[in-house]
This record gives structure tokens, C-alpha cells and sequence, in this order.
């Protein structure tokens, strides 16, 4: 019997699928839908063809009572992510902490680049909002609004803003990353008390967590959605296609004083008559986030020229 499902997670050459739901199964959201250990057709095992996390494979059902099957065939994927390795993915919560450590923006800046370029929406979630005053979130709330994406201030130990963020996730497949320490493990035992995950702790030396996920897994969120938790990373790298010119397509709010710009390959570093400078000097768009822009399009310059 053939069955739709998602992969959740692989291991040591098994596949383990969460089966979709259908309209004749009494089921209302993804936390009670049975889950299959699979391998693959052996047509498959011949193919160079990755299988991963997200993606919506075919099976067939060999042993129902050990809840065993085989992946036949593996559908199209919409969106592909490279680091972190996940299929189909709707959304990328950006998750940085507002203190211990320190919010490493341009780390901030570097995501949202690599979930746009992959047609991955962002959104930007800080956390440990009970260790600063409201004023801290707040600024960097009225920043990264202008950029038209979800922009949360939350603790995820006093569970401030997670019911709302918990809503955005509804019925979406969502990557949640961010540097070691920053309580990815905390806010997804906010989102689910069943998840129970081991939370690491920060070194008080270095204010760095430690890394307390090895491996991509998709957890199903009551109320619908899938939740995949990732390994902790602090650097990202830029895609190599990425050309000078197109940075500022990753710039939602840097776009509409491009386009008033006299040139219409203005890079806003030099160039005369730029209305996106001019916005930074009157104020209308963030010092900061403009400086971080200039660092990283010099990189991405750089980058063009080794390759």
C-alpha cells in the first residue's frame, strides 16, 4: 500500500517518514501522524540523489505492525537549503539573543541574504528579551521592520512571544537557526513541552553555548507546521553566484531608495546622487545595517574576483 509522507530525519541509512495526512484519518495536526522507518528501493541506492529533511517522497508500506516501508520515489522540491541541508522549507526564523551573548548582526544580515537568495522567507526572532530593558528590543524591532518581515521580541524562558511565534509556524515547514547560545534549545521546549530537549549552557568565559544539536530533525508542532532544529553555526557563507549588483535585491529596505538612485547599477558606496546613502544621513534607514551592507559587498567583490 503506497502512502505520501515527509522526511523527518535520516540515520544510519534509514529514512524515518512522517506520513501525510489524508481526509479519511480523523487527525488534526502533525503531533499524532505515524511516523515509518524506510529504506530505499533499490533503484534509488543506484541514483546520486541526496534524500533530505523536507522532502516528500512515495512508500510503500512492508510491514505494518513494525511500522517498516520503502521510499519509491522522491517529488520535486520547491526550496532547497544548502547549510542547513532541508527540503522544502517555508521560512527561516533568524534567532539571535539580545545579551549573553551579545546580538551578532551582521551574522543577522549574512541569513537573511541565504534564505532569500533561496526563495526562503526570514523571520527575526530575539530572545532573552527578561535580560534587557524594552528599550534594547525594541530598536532593532524598528530597524528590521522596515524590511517587511516578521520581526519577534521574545523570552523563551518566561515565554514572552512565543504564542505568537508559535501561530507564525502554523502549518509551515520552518528552519530555526542561530548562533550557539543564543536558546534555540530553550524556545523550542517553549514551542512544545513534549520536545523536552537538552538545553546547553553558556560558558560564562567565553558567553558562547554549547552546540547541543548534531543533526537536522523535523519535529511536529501541534497545531500543524514542522520545525526543524539545527546544528548551532557561526558563520555563513556567501553564495558564490552572488554578484555585485544583485545584493541590494536582498535589501527589502534598502530597495526603494535604490530605485530613486541616478544609476541604476549604483553599489551606494561612492556613486554620486544616492538616495540610499542619503536616506542613512537623514536618518531613514540604520547606520549600522548599512555598514554591515558595505562590509559584506565587499566581500561579495572580493569573492568575485577569486572565482
Amino acid at each position: 500500500m503506497n502512502f505520501k509522507g515527509i522526511i523527518i530525519k535520516g540515520y544510519s541509512g534509514f529514512y524515518y517518514v512522517l506520513e501525510e495526512i489524508t481526509k479519511d484519518k480523523e487527525q488534526n495536526n502533525g503531533t499524532n501522524r505515524k511516523v515509518w522507518e524506510c529504506s530505499l528501493r533499490g533503484k534509488l541506492r543506484l541514483k546520486k540523489q541526496t534524500f533530505l529533511p523536507g522532502d516528500v517522497v512515495v512508500c510503500n508500506k512492508t510491514d505494518v505492525d513494525k511500522g517498516k516501508a520503502v521510499i519509491e520515489e522522491v517529488l520535486p522540491r520547491r526550496t532547497e537549503l544548502i547549510r542547513p541541508a532541508v527540503a522544502n522549507v517555508d521560512q527561516v526564523v533568524i534567532m539571535l539573543a539580545l545579551a549573553k551573548p551579545e546580538p551578532d548582526l551582521q551574522f543577522l544580515d549574512r541569513v537573511m541574504i541565504m534564505a532569500l537568495y533561496h526563495g526562503v522567507k526570514p523571520i527575526l526572532c530575539f530572545n532573552k528579551a527578561d535580560l534587557v530593558t524594552s528599550e534594547r528590543g525594541t530598536v532593532l524591532q524598528e530597524i528590521y521592520q522596515k524590511t517587511g518581515f516578521s520581526v519577534f521580541v521574545i523570552s523563551a524562558v518566561k515565554g514572552w512571544g512565543v504564542p505568537e511565534l508559535k501561530e507564525k509556524l502554523r502549518n509551515k515547514i520552518s528552519v530555526l537557526g542561530g548562533p550557539s547560545g543564543v536558546g534555540k534549545s530553550s524556545l523550542m521546549n517553549a514551542l512544545e513541552d513534549k520536545f523536552s530537549l537538552q538545553t546547553g549552557e553558556v560558558s560564562k568565559k567565553t558567553s558562547r553555548g554549547r552546540h547541543t544539536t548534531r543533526h537536522v530533525e523535523l519535529l511536529p508542532l501541534s497545531g500543524g507546521g514542522l520545525l526543524a532544529d539545527t546544528p548551532g553555526f557561526s558563520r555563513i557563507y556567501l553564495p558564490q553566484e552572488l554578484k555585485r549588483e544583485d545584493l541590494i535585491k536582498y535589501y527589502p529596505d534598502f530597495l526603494p531608495y535604490h530605485a530613486s538612485c541616478k544609476f541604476n547599477s549604483c553599489l551606494h558606496r561612492e556613486e554620486p546622487d544616492c538616495c540610499v546613502r542619503e536616506a542613512v544621513e537623514k536618518g531613514a534607514l540604520d547606520g549600522g545595517r548599512y555598514k554591515r551592507y558595505v562590509e559584506i559587498l565587499s566581500e561579495v567583490i572580493a569573492q568575485e574576483r577569486r572565482y
